[in-house]
């Protein structure tokens, strides 16, 4: 695939990852981690991944000013001319927004992909061949495009997006669903016209840019009347008081669950989020008892479907234990059933009160 000076990238790696607590801290989240123990961070086979098709001066990193130092030394490539540095965290709606008008004041003729930097992909090759067909299409159209993962499961821990049955490739939105309960994520499985939402967008410049005129017209307001700042010497400044002024909302909630013009590209390319412990334990190899391991050298005894993951070379004994996170790092160790993972949010706020912030 070739490189084309109009595809431009944008990669999300603001948030902090507190559901893998204590790998992931304020201090270091988890996109800066090898999480699979592959030898790349997350963010680095993220930006490695695009790069196969956007050229690197074309990958805008949107990231917490705090993270500047983190992402310039983990991306060779990367400069401080790719860094999108948000001053105050206010979800993705404003940080989208500031990546389109900062890339249509470079080219106007822009085609933009949205991605997280924290997602696992297996067949990079088809992810490539969708972000294409995705370029290609909102090229030519005036459209909103998301990814649609296929769902093996019905999964209650991502929202869905139903959408038109026609015989497009690219289809017509019809629905956004929140996170559905049991029952009804296996009727979305079972009706065939559902995927998962997976956060994955591609538009043109100009299209999104349309669409905060629309919906959200306040925002686009805040950040257009510095349209001459963008790529100046003028633009921190400006982001710096301005950007905290913007509405705290989701690019799902803000622009595509109100535009008529979104569209889906349903996809198979082997994909995780690794948002928790459990999801990343669903991607790592297993011993012959199901239990998963990065960084440790263990010895299991009467123990299954454990997830270990420590120091390099930290040697490891757990007898009778079944179903357990166990994490280690530097001078914390979290062990907890693999069944409450939900709750490791609310452990760091505990341990924030018990231990001190330094912790999380």
């Amino acid at each position: 695939m070739k490189a084309n000076k109009n595809y431009y990238a944008v990669i999300m790696a603001g948030g902090v990852g507190s559901r893998f607590w204590p790998m992931s801290t304020q201090e270091n989240p988890k996109q800066f981690h090898d999480m699979l123990g592959v030898g790349q961070s997350l963010i680095q086979r993220t930006f490695d991944r695009i790069n196969g098709l956007v050229p690197s001066d074309n990958i805008l990193i949107a990231t917490n000013a705090y993270y500047e130092t983190l992402v310039l030394k983990q991306l060779p490539k990367a400069t401080k001319n790719n860094l999108l540095l948000e001053p105050a965290m206010r979800n993705t709606a404003p940080c989208i927004l500031y990546s389109a008008l900062k890339i249509y004041a470079q080219n106007p003729e822009a085609v933009i992909l949205v991605a997280p930097s924290d997602h696992w992909i297996d067949n990079e090759a088809a992810f490539l061949n969708n972000i294409q067909t995705s370029f290609d299409a909102c090229s030519k159209e005036d459209i909103l495009m998301t990814l649609g993962i296929q769902p093996d499961s019905p999964n209650t821990g991502y929202g869905y997006i139903q959408f038109t049955k026609e015989d497009a490739v690219i289809k017509k939105v019809a629905n956004f669903r929140e996170k559905p309960a049991l029952e009804t994520a296996k009727k979305f499985l079972a009706s065939g016209d559902y995927l998962w939402n997976a956060g994955i967008f591609v538009w043109s410049a100009k299209s999104i840019i349309k669409a905060f005129k629309e919906h959200l017209p306040d925002m686009f307001a805040i950040l257009d009347a510095g349209n001459t700042v963008y790529n100046s010497d003028f633009e921190s400044d400006f982001i710096n008081k301005n950007y905290s002024k913007c509405e705290n909302i989701s690019i799902d909630f803000g622009i595509m669950e109100q535009a008529k013009n979104a569209h889906v590209l349903p996809v198979e390319f082997g994909w995780n989020d690794l948002g928790t412990w459990g999801s990343l334990y669903n991607k790592l190899e297993k011993d012959m008892h199901q239990n998963a391991v990065v960084g440790a050298e263990t010895l299991f005894k009467d123990a299954n479907g454990n997830m270990v993951r420590t120091q390099s070379g930290k040697k490891v004994v757990i007898q009778g234990l079944q179903d357990f996170i166990v994490v280690e790092k530097d001078n914390v160790l979290l062990i907890c059933p693999k069944k409450d993972e939900q709750d490791i949010k609310q452990i760091v706020a505990d341990v924030k009160n018990n231990f001190g912030k330094e912790f999380v």
